[in-house]
Protein backbone atom coordinates (compact mmCIF):
# COMPACT_ATOMS: atom_id res chain seq x y z
CA UNK A 1 0.00 0.00 0.00
CA UNK A 2 2.86 2.27 0.72
CA UNK A 3 4.54 1.84 -2.12
CA UNK A 4 1.85 1.97 -4.30
CA UNK A 5 1.24 5.51 -2.71
CA UNK A 6 5.24 6.34 -2.99
CA UNK A 7 4.76 5.10 -6.42
CA UNK A 8 2.23 7.46 -7.82
CA UNK A 9 3.54 10.67 -5.88
CA UNK A 10 6.78 9.80 -7.93
CA UNK A 11 4.60 9.35 -11.03
CA UNK A 12 2.43 13.03 -9.80
CA UNK A 13 5.81 14.78 -9.43
CA UNK A 14 7.20 13.66 -12.41
CA UNK A 15 4.21 14.63 -14.51
CA UNK A 16 4.40 18.21 -12.42
CA UNK A 17 7.83 18.83 -13.88
CA UNK A 18 7.65 17.76 -17.36
CA UNK A 19 4.37 20.43 -16.83
CA UNK A 20 6.27 22.98 -15.57
CA UNK A 21 9.61 22.86 -16.73
CA UNK A 22 10.90 26.17 -16.08
CA UNK A 23 9.13 27.29 -12.74
CA UNK A 24 11.00 24.09 -12.00
CA UNK A 25 14.35 25.52 -13.07
CA UNK A 26 13.72 28.55 -11.84
CA UNK A 27 12.58 26.86 -8.08
CA UNK A 28 16.07 24.68 -8.21
CA UNK A 29 18.17 27.64 -9.14
CA UNK A 30 16.11 29.15 -6.15
CA UNK A 31 16.93 26.26 -3.89
CA UNK A 32 20.63 25.81 -4.73
CA UNK A 33 21.43 29.46 -4.38
CA UNK A 34 19.27 29.56 -0.75
CA UNK A 35 21.62 26.46 0.56
CA UNK A 36 24.75 28.30 -0.81
CA UNK A 37 24.00 31.24 0.94
CA UNK A 38 23.24 29.44 3.93
CA UNK A 39 25.80 26.51 4.62
CA UNK A 40 28.89 28.29 2.72
CA UNK A 41 31.64 28.41 5.07
CA UNK A 42 29.14 27.96 8.20
CA UNK A 43 32.10 27.06 10.93
CA UNK A 44 33.63 30.18 9.92
CA UNK A 45 30.75 32.64 10.24
CA UNK A 46 28.50 30.90 13.03
CA UNK A 47 28.28 32.39 16.08
CA UNK A 48 29.62 30.20 18.91
CA UNK A 49 29.27 32.13 22.74
CA UNK A 50 27.95 31.54 26.06
CA UNK A 51 24.11 30.70 25.00
CA UNK A 52 25.38 28.44 22.05
CA UNK A 53 28.02 26.47 24.64
CA UNK A 54 24.83 26.08 27.12
CA UNK A 55 22.33 24.38 24.50
CA UNK A 56 25.19 22.13 23.01
CA UNK A 57 26.75 21.33 26.92
CA UNK A 58 22.67 20.34 27.12
CA UNK A 59 22.66 17.92 24.17
CA UNK A 60 26.12 16.51 24.94
CA UNK A 61 24.79 15.49 28.53
CA UNK A 62 21.59 13.93 26.64
CA UNK A 63 23.57 12.17 23.64
CA UNK A 64 26.62 10.90 25.78
CA UNK A 65 25.23 10.98 29.21
CA UNK A 66 21.99 10.12 28.60
CA UNK A 67 20.35 13.01 30.97
CA UNK A 68 17.07 13.95 29.75
CA UNK A 69 15.24 17.00 30.15
CA UNK A 70 11.66 18.48 29.60
CA UNK A 71 13.19 22.03 30.24
CA UNK A 72 14.37 24.08 27.54
CA UNK A 73 16.70 27.46 27.21
CA UNK A 74 16.16 30.86 29.02
CA UNK A 75 13.51 33.43 27.43
CA UNK A 76 15.46 36.51 26.93
CA UNK A 77 13.14 38.12 29.23
CA UNK A 78 10.73 37.84 31.71
CA UNK A 79 12.89 34.91 33.68
CA UNK A 80 10.72 32.25 32.38
CA UNK A 81 11.88 28.83 30.11
CA UNK A 82 10.96 27.78 27.01
CA UNK A 83 10.05 24.27 25.74
CA UNK A 84 12.97 21.70 25.49
CA UNK A 85 12.02 20.48 21.67
CA UNK A 86 14.98 22.47 19.75
CA UNK A 87 17.49 20.52 21.96
CA UNK A 88 15.34 17.27 20.45
CA UNK A 89 15.94 19.01 17.27
CA UNK A 90 19.93 19.12 17.70
CA UNK A 91 20.21 15.58 19.12
CA UNK A 92 20.98 13.88 15.59
CA UNK A 93 23.08 16.74 14.27
CA UNK A 94 25.62 17.10 17.07
CA UNK A 95 25.88 13.02 17.10
CA UNK A 96 26.56 12.56 13.51
CA UNK A 97 28.75 15.48 13.66
CA UNK A 98 30.79 13.94 16.52
CA UNK A 99 29.79 16.57 18.94
CA UNK A 100 31.15 19.64 16.55
CA UNK A 101 28.85 22.46 17.27
CA UNK A 102 28.69 22.85 13.27
CA UNK A 103 26.35 20.04 13.04
CA UNK A 104 22.98 22.13 15.06
CA UNK A 105 24.04 25.04 13.15
CA UNK A 106 23.86 22.70 9.89
CA UNK A 107 19.95 21.90 11.09
CA UNK A 108 19.09 25.26 11.47
CA UNK A 109 20.76 26.23 7.65
CA UNK A 110 18.28 22.89 6.35
CA UNK A 111 15.22 24.36 8.28
CA UNK A 112 16.17 27.97 6.32
CA UNK A 113 16.64 26.14 2.89
CA UNK A 114 13.35 24.17 4.25
CA UNK A 115 11.27 27.28 5.16
CA UNK A 116 12.55 29.27 1.80
CA UNK A 117 10.56 25.79 -0.12
CA UNK A 118 7.70 26.21 2.36
CA UNK A 119 7.40 30.05 1.25
CA UNK A 120 7.52 29.46 -2.83
CA UNK A 121 4.88 26.46 -1.77
CA UNK A 122 2.92 29.22 0.15
CA UNK A 123 2.46 31.92 -2.81
CA UNK A 124 2.24 29.57 -5.03
CA UNK A 125 -1.07 28.24 -3.32
CA UNK A 126 -2.40 31.02 -2.15
CA UNK A 127 -1.24 32.97 -5.29
CA UNK A 128 0.24 31.59 -8.36
CA UNK A 129 3.68 29.98 -9.89
CA UNK A 130 4.95 33.69 -10.22
CA UNK A 131 3.78 34.81 -6.94
CA UNK A 132 5.65 32.10 -4.69
CA UNK A 133 8.58 32.23 -6.76
CA UNK A 134 9.15 35.93 -6.31
CA UNK A 135 8.46 35.51 -2.74
CA UNK A 136 11.06 32.25 -2.09
CA UNK A 137 13.95 34.30 -4.52
CA UNK A 138 14.06 37.51 -2.12
CA UNK A 139 13.62 35.46 0.74
CA UNK A 140 16.76 33.20 -0.43
CA UNK A 141 18.45 36.58 -0.63
CA UNK A 142 17.57 38.41 1.92
CA UNK A 143 20.79 39.60 4.39
CA UNK A 144 18.94 39.18 8.10
CA UNK A 145 17.51 35.80 6.65
CA UNK A 146 20.60 34.15 5.71
CA UNK A 147 22.45 35.89 9.05
CA UNK A 148 19.66 33.88 11.25
CA UNK A 149 19.85 30.90 8.91
CA UNK A 150 23.60 30.06 9.76
CA UNK A 151 23.80 29.89 13.64
CA UNK A 152 22.16 27.57 16.27
CA UNK A 153 19.45 29.34 18.33
CA UNK A 154 16.08 28.32 19.35
CA UNK A 155 14.49 31.65 17.28
CA UNK A 156 15.82 30.73 14.63
CA UNK A 157 13.45 27.83 13.81
CA UNK A 158 10.34 30.14 14.25
CA UNK A 159 10.39 30.98 10.49
CA UNK A 160 9.56 27.71 9.42
CA UNK A 161 7.14 26.74 12.08
CA UNK A 162 5.01 29.71 12.14
CA UNK A 163 4.62 29.62 8.24
CA UNK A 164 4.01 26.08 8.39
CA UNK A 165 1.21 26.81 10.85
CA UNK A 166 -0.21 29.74 8.80
CA UNK A 167 -0.31 27.67 5.39
CA UNK A 168 -1.76 24.60 7.65
CA UNK A 169 -4.61 26.79 9.68
CA UNK A 170 -4.98 28.31 4.91
CA UNK A 171 -5.63 24.61 4.24
CA UNK A 172 -8.16 23.81 6.88
CA UNK A 173 -10.47 26.77 6.19
CA UNK A 174 -9.92 27.15 2.68
CA UNK A 175 -10.19 23.81 1.28
CA UNK A 176 -12.75 23.27 4.57
CA UNK A 177 -10.39 20.19 5.91
CA UNK A 178 -10.98 21.08 9.45
CA UNK A 179 -9.45 17.80 10.83
CA UNK A 180 -5.92 19.94 9.59
CA UNK A 181 -6.90 22.06 12.57
CA UNK A 182 -4.77 18.88 14.38
CA UNK A 183 -1.93 19.48 12.89
CA UNK A 184 -2.36 23.72 12.94
CA UNK A 185 -2.25 23.41 17.22
CA UNK A 186 0.84 21.15 16.99
CA UNK A 187 2.87 22.83 14.79
CA UNK A 188 1.84 25.89 17.46
CA UNK A 189 2.64 23.94 19.82
CA UNK A 190 6.33 23.43 18.85
CA UNK A 191 6.03 27.37 17.64
CA UNK A 192 5.57 27.78 22.01
CA UNK A 193 8.28 26.01 22.38
CA UNK A 194 10.90 27.55 20.15
CA UNK A 195 10.07 31.26 21.28
CA UNK A 196 7.26 33.10 23.15
CA UNK A 197 6.57 35.28 20.24
CA UNK A 198 4.25 32.69 19.05
CA UNK A 199 1.65 33.04 21.10
CA UNK A 200 1.32 36.17 18.90
CA UNK A 201 -0.41 33.67 16.60
CA UNK A 202 -2.94 32.37 18.62
CA UNK A 203 -5.21 35.52 18.25
CA UNK A 204 -5.00 35.63 14.49
CA UNK A 205 -5.84 32.08 14.28
CA UNK A 206 -8.91 32.49 16.69
CA UNK A 207 -10.22 35.74 14.61
CA UNK A 208 -9.58 33.73 11.59
CA UNK A 209 -11.52 30.28 12.68
CA UNK A 210 -14.36 32.22 13.96
CA UNK A 211 -14.87 34.81 11.33
CA UNK A 212 -14.59 31.38 8.19
CA UNK A 213 -16.06 28.67 10.12
CA UNK A 214 -19.29 29.66 12.55
CA UNK A 215 -20.82 26.20 12.46
CA UNK A 216 -21.53 23.67 14.52
CA UNK A 217 -19.67 20.82 12.69
CA UNK A 218 -16.20 23.57 13.73
CA UNK A 219 -16.24 22.53 17.48
CA UNK A 220 -14.74 19.04 16.52
CA UNK A 221 -12.32 20.71 14.54
CA UNK A 222 -11.57 23.46 17.03
CA UNK A 223 -10.98 20.52 20.10
CA UNK A 224 -8.59 18.93 17.28
CA UNK A 225 -6.52 21.77 17.23
CA UNK A 226 -6.71 21.86 21.30
CA UNK A 227 -5.37 18.53 21.09
CA UNK A 228 -2.97 19.12 18.44
CA UNK A 229 -1.44 21.85 20.98
CA UNK A 230 -1.18 20.11 23.32
CA UNK A 231 0.88 16.99 21.68
CA UNK A 232 3.01 19.44 20.22
CA UNK A 233 3.86 21.26 23.82
CA UNK A 234 3.90 17.97 25.55
CA UNK A 235 7.22 17.61 26.73
CA UNK A 236 7.53 21.13 28.32
CA UNK A 237 3.93 20.48 29.89
CA UNK A 238 4.58 17.33 31.51
CA UNK A 239 7.40 19.43 33.27
CA UNK A 240 4.93 22.15 34.10
CA UNK A 241 2.61 19.38 35.77
CA UNK A 242 5.54 17.86 37.19
CA UNK A 243 6.39 21.43 39.43
CA UNK A 244 2.61 23.02 39.26
CA UNK A 245 3.37 25.40 36.24
CA UNK A 246 6.00 27.79 37.22
CA UNK A 247 7.06 29.19 34.21
CA UNK A 248 3.26 29.35 32.90
CA UNK A 249 2.57 31.07 36.01
CA UNK A 250 5.51 33.42 35.41
CA UNK A 251 5.09 33.97 31.95
CA UNK A 252 1.15 34.92 32.74
CA UNK A 253 2.56 36.99 35.33
CA UNK A 254 4.84 38.66 32.55
CA UNK A 255 2.33 39.37 30.22
CA UNK A 256 -0.82 40.80 32.56
CA UNK A 257 1.17 42.75 35.45
CA UNK A 258 5.02 43.31 34.01
CA UNK A 259 6.74 46.23 33.47
CA UNK A 260 7.99 45.42 29.76
CA UNK A 261 4.09 45.08 28.71
CA UNK A 262 0.61 46.89 28.75
CA UNK A 263 -0.98 49.59 26.53
CA UNK A 264 0.84 53.25 26.59
CA UNK A 265 -1.05 55.25 24.08
CA UNK A 266 2.30 58.22 23.77
CA UNK A 267 4.07 54.72 22.69
CA UNK A 268 1.46 52.30 20.94
CA UNK A 269 1.61 53.66 17.34
CA UNK A 270 5.29 55.03 17.18
CA UNK A 271 5.60 51.13 17.82
CA UNK A 272 3.30 49.88 15.41
CA UNK A 273 4.96 52.07 12.34
CA UNK A 274 8.00 51.18 13.25
CA UNK A 275 7.56 47.42 13.20
CA UNK A 276 6.04 47.29 10.29
CA UNK A 277 8.59 49.50 7.90
CA UNK A 278 11.19 47.63 9.58
CA UNK A 279 9.25 44.39 8.22
CA UNK A 280 9.78 45.77 4.50
CA UNK A 281 13.28 47.60 5.28
CA UNK A 282 14.92 44.67 7.68
CA UNK A 283 14.08 41.70 5.53
CA UNK A 284 13.57 42.96 2.29
CA UNK A 285 15.22 45.64 0.85
CA UNK A 286 18.61 45.55 3.05
CA UNK A 287 17.67 49.06 5.16
CA UNK A 288 17.34 51.01 1.84
CA UNK A 289 14.85 53.05 3.27
CA UNK A 290 13.34 54.89 0.38
CA UNK A 291 12.74 51.43 -1.47
CA UNK A 292 11.64 50.30 1.83
CA UNK A 293 8.87 53.24 2.19
CA UNK A 294 8.13 52.44 -1.43
CA UNK A 295 7.53 48.79 -1.60
CA UNK A 296 5.69 49.17 1.89
CA UNK A 297 3.35 51.75 0.15
CA UNK A 298 2.49 49.60 -3.04
CA UNK A 299 2.60 46.29 -0.97
CA UNK A 300 -0.28 47.80 1.85
CA UNK A 301 -2.42 49.47 -0.95
CA UNK A 302 -2.30 46.10 -3.17
CA UNK A 303 -3.47 44.34 -0.19
CA UNK A 304 -6.38 46.84 0.34
CA UNK A 305 -7.29 47.30 -3.02
CA UNK A 306 -7.61 43.04 -3.62
CA UNK A 307 -9.37 42.57 0.07
CA UNK A 308 -12.11 45.07 -1.18
CA UNK A 309 -12.52 43.72 -4.65
CA UNK A 310 -12.29 40.20 -4.14
CA UNK A 311 -14.65 40.33 -0.54
CA UNK A 312 -17.37 37.78 -2.37
CA UNK A 313 -14.95 35.67 -3.56
CA UNK A 314 -12.95 32.75 -2.42
CA UNK A 315 -9.59 34.32 -3.04
CA UNK A 316 -10.77 36.33 0.24
CA UNK A 317 -9.90 34.41 2.48
CA UNK A 318 -6.43 33.96 1.54
CA UNK A 319 -5.94 38.01 1.40
CA UNK A 320 -8.18 38.48 5.22
CA UNK A 321 -5.57 35.68 6.47
CA UNK A 322 -2.37 37.46 5.17
CA UNK A 323 -4.08 41.33 6.41
CA UNK A 324 -4.82 39.49 9.97
CA UNK A 325 -1.58 37.96 9.77
CA UNK A 326 0.08 41.24 9.44
CA UNK A 327 -2.62 43.62 11.22
CA UNK A 328 -2.91 42.01 14.84
CA UNK A 329 1.23 40.51 14.23
CA UNK A 330 2.44 43.90 14.24
CA UNK A 331 -0.41 45.29 16.36
CA UNK A 332 0.71 43.32 19.20
CA UNK A 333 3.98 44.45 19.57
CA UNK A 334 2.53 47.88 20.28
CA UNK A 335 1.77 46.62 23.95
CA UNK A 336 5.24 45.60 24.35
CA UNK A 337 7.57 48.68 25.91
CA UNK A 338 10.82 47.24 25.52
CA UNK A 339 13.48 47.44 22.91
CA UNK A 340 12.30 44.96 19.70
CA UNK A 341 14.78 42.70 18.36
CA UNK A 342 14.90 41.57 14.66
CA UNK A 343 14.56 38.34 16.15
CA UNK A 344 11.36 39.19 17.20
CA UNK A 345 9.84 38.61 13.95
CA UNK A 346 10.33 35.36 13.15
CA UNK A 347 6.81 34.37 13.60
CA UNK A 348 6.60 36.49 10.46
CA UNK A 349 9.72 36.44 8.86
CA UNK A 350 8.02 34.96 5.26
CA UNK A 351 4.86 37.82 5.25
CA UNK A 352 6.56 40.83 3.93
CA UNK A 353 7.59 38.29 0.92
CA UNK A 354 4.49 36.84 0.43
CA UNK A 355 3.18 40.34 0.44
CA UNK A 356 5.84 41.56 -2.31
CA UNK A 357 5.31 38.26 -3.67
CA UNK A 358 1.30 38.93 -4.60
CA UNK A 359 1.72 42.24 -5.43
CA UNK A 360 4.64 41.69 -7.93
CA UNK A 361 2.22 39.25 -9.76
CA UNK A 362 -0.59 41.35 -9.55
CA UNK A 363 1.35 44.28 -11.69
CA UNK A 364 3.10 41.68 -13.65
CA UNK A 365 0.26 40.95 -16.25
CA UNK A 366 1.08 43.72 -18.93
CA UNK A 367 4.07 44.06 -20.66
CA UNK A 368 4.42 47.61 -18.84
CA UNK A 369 4.03 45.34 -15.79
CA UNK A 370 6.79 43.37 -16.56
CA UNK A 371 9.20 45.28 -17.09
CA UNK A 372 8.79 47.55 -14.09
CA UNK A 373 8.42 44.86 -11.81
CA UNK A 374 11.69 43.14 -13.70
CA UNK A 375 13.40 46.29 -13.26
CA UNK A 376 12.60 46.04 -9.02
CA UNK A 377 13.50 43.02 -8.81
CA UNK A 378 17.04 43.53 -10.39
CA UNK A 379 17.39 46.12 -7.68
CA UNK A 380 16.10 43.92 -4.87
CA UNK A 381 18.61 41.58 -5.95
CA UNK A 382 21.45 43.83 -6.04
CA UNK A 383 20.87 45.42 -3.13
CA UNK A 384 20.46 42.19 -0.88
CA UNK A 385 23.69 40.76 -2.05
CA UNK A 386 25.51 43.74 -1.10
CA UNK A 387 24.43 42.31 2.30
CA UNK A 388 25.30 39.12 2.13
CA UNK A 389 27.28 37.89 5.62
CA UNK A 390 30.42 36.14 4.37
CA UNK A 391 31.27 38.93 2.12
CA UNK A 392 33.25 40.51 5.05
CA UNK A 393 35.89 38.70 6.84
CA UNK A 394 34.55 35.20 8.69
CA UNK A 395 34.48 35.73 12.85
CA UNK A 396 36.01 32.10 13.32
CA UNK A 397 34.58 32.17 17.15
CA UNK A 398 34.41 28.29 16.98
CA UNK A 399 38.34 28.08 16.19
CA UNK A 400 38.74 30.54 18.61
CA UNK A 401 36.86 28.86 21.39
CA UNK A 402 38.92 25.85 20.49
CA UNK A 403 42.03 27.36 20.81
CA UNK A 404 41.38 28.84 24.24
CA UNK A 405 40.37 25.73 25.75
CA UNK A 406 43.40 23.98 23.91
CA UNK A 407 45.23 26.37 25.87
CA UNK A 408 43.32 25.93 29.20
CA UNK A 409 43.68 22.30 29.07
CA UNK A 410 47.53 21.74 28.46
CA UNK A 411 48.14 24.43 31.23
CA UNK A 412 46.09 22.48 33.45
CA UNK A 413 48.37 19.66 32.53
CA UNK A 414 45.73 16.92 33.67
CA UNK A 415 44.88 17.74 36.88
CA UNK A 416 41.95 19.38 38.66
CA UNK A 417 41.45 23.10 38.04
CA UNK A 418 38.78 26.27 38.48
CA UNK A 419 37.83 28.34 35.57
CA UNK A 420 36.70 31.87 35.51
CA UNK A 421 36.12 34.67 32.56
CA UNK A 422 36.20 37.88 32.76
CA UNK A 423 34.05 39.23 29.87
CA UNK A 424 31.45 42.13 29.18
CA UNK A 425 28.70 40.42 28.30
CA UNK A 426 29.54 36.67 27.77
CA UNK A 427 29.19 33.73 29.49
CA UNK A 428 31.90 30.53 29.99
CA UNK A 429 29.60 27.48 28.73
CA UNK A 430 31.14 27.77 25.45
CA UNK A 431 34.60 27.32 26.64
CA UNK A 432 33.50 24.76 29.51
CA UNK A 433 31.78 22.76 26.71
CA UNK A 434 34.89 21.56 24.87
CA UNK A 435 36.63 21.42 28.09
CA UNK A 436 34.20 19.06 29.13
CA UNK A 437 34.14 16.79 26.05
CA UNK A 438 38.00 16.48 26.11
CA UNK A 439 38.07 15.33 29.03
CA UNK A 440 38.95 17.49 32.24
CA UNK A 441 36.13 19.86 33.03
CA UNK A 442 36.63 22.49 35.67
CA UNK A 443 35.40 22.19 39.21
CA UNK A 444 33.15 24.54 40.05
CA UNK A 445 33.91 26.56 43.40
CA UNK A 446 31.12 26.15 45.94
CA UNK A 447 30.54 28.82 48.38
CA UNK A 448 31.43 28.03 52.13
CA UNK A 449 27.86 27.01 53.24
CA UNK A 450 27.86 24.01 51.16
CA UNK A 451 31.77 23.57 51.26
CA UNK A 452 33.03 24.76 54.43
CA UNK A 453 36.23 22.31 53.79
CA UNK A 454 36.66 24.23 50.31
CA UNK A 455 37.29 20.94 48.95
CA UNK A 456 36.27 22.45 45.64
CA UNK A 457 38.60 24.68 45.41
CA UNK A 458 41.76 23.37 43.53
CA UNK A 459 45.62 24.29 43.27
CA UNK A 460 45.44 26.17 39.94
CA UNK A 461 42.88 28.79 38.49
CA UNK A 462 42.90 29.31 34.94
CA UNK A 463 40.97 32.76 34.21
CA UNK A 464 40.24 33.74 30.16
CA UNK A 465 40.08 37.56 29.56
CA UNK A 466 37.96 38.51 27.18
CA UNK A 467 38.26 42.66 27.91
CA UNK A 468 41.34 44.82 26.89
CA UNK A 469 42.75 45.55 30.80
CA UNK A 470 42.86 42.03 32.34
CA UNK A 471 43.77 42.48 35.92
CA UNK A 472 42.43 39.45 37.46
CA UNK A 473 44.10 39.50 40.62
CA UNK A 474 41.55 40.71 43.28
CA UNK A 475 39.05 40.77 40.77
CA UNK A 476 35.35 40.52 42.29
CA UNK A 477 34.31 37.51 40.30
CA UNK A 478 33.20 34.64 42.45
CA UNK A 479 35.00 32.11 40.18
CA UNK A 480 38.18 34.13 41.35
CA UNK A 481 37.27 35.62 44.51
CA UNK A 482 36.50 32.22 46.22
CA UNK A 483 39.59 30.91 44.90
CA UNK A 484 41.83 32.73 47.40
CA UNK A 485 44.65 35.09 47.22
CA UNK A 486 46.60 33.88 44.27
CA UNK A 487 49.63 35.06 42.28
CA UNK A 488 50.17 35.26 38.12
CA UNK A 489 52.19 32.01 37.36
CA UNK A 490 51.44 32.18 33.18
CA UNK A 491 49.87 34.53 30.68
CA UNK A 492 49.01 33.69 27.00
CA UNK A 493 47.40 35.60 24.28
CA UNK A 494 45.00 34.28 21.87
CA UNK A 495 44.65 36.16 18.71
CA UNK A 496 41.42 38.61 18.79
CA UNK A 497 42.17 40.29 21.81
CA UNK A 498 41.74 37.28 24.19
CA UNK A 499 44.22 36.61 27.15
CA UNK A 500 44.62 33.72 29.20
CA UNK A 501 46.00 33.89 32.70
CA UNK A 502 46.92 31.16 35.13
CA UNK A 503 47.11 31.67 38.96
CA UNK A 504 48.33 29.21 42.04
CA UNK A 505 47.70 30.45 45.48
CA UNK A 506 50.01 33.11 46.89
CA UNK A 507 52.44 31.30 48.91
CA UNK A 508 54.05 34.68 50.51
CA UNK A 509 58.09 35.57 50.61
Amino acid sequence: MLTESFQKRKKDLVSWINKNKIEFLILLVILLAAAFLRLYRIADYMTFLGDEGRDVLVVKRMVVDHKWTLLGPTASVGGFFLGPIYYYFMMPFLWLFRLDPVGPAVMVALFGIATVFLVYKTGRDFFDAKAGLIAAGLYALSPLVIAYSRASWNPNLMPFFCLLTIYTLWLAVAKNKLGLLFLVGFFLGIGFQLHYLATFLVPIIIVYLLFFTRNLKSFKGYLLGIGGFLLGWLPFLLFELRHSFPNFRTFYQFIFFGEETGFVSAKFWPTVTDVIFRLFSRLVTNNQILLAQLLLLISLSTLAFFLIKWRKKKEFKTLSLLGLWLILGVGLFGFYQKGIYDYYFGFMFSLPFLLVGFTFSSFSKSFLGKVVIGMFLLILVVVNLQGIPFRHSPNRLLNQTKQVARIVLREAQNEPFNFALITAQNSDHAYRYFLEIWGNSPITIENPQIDPERKTVTDQLLVVCEVADCKPLGHPLWEIAGFGRGEIVGTWSVPGGITIVKLAHYLGE
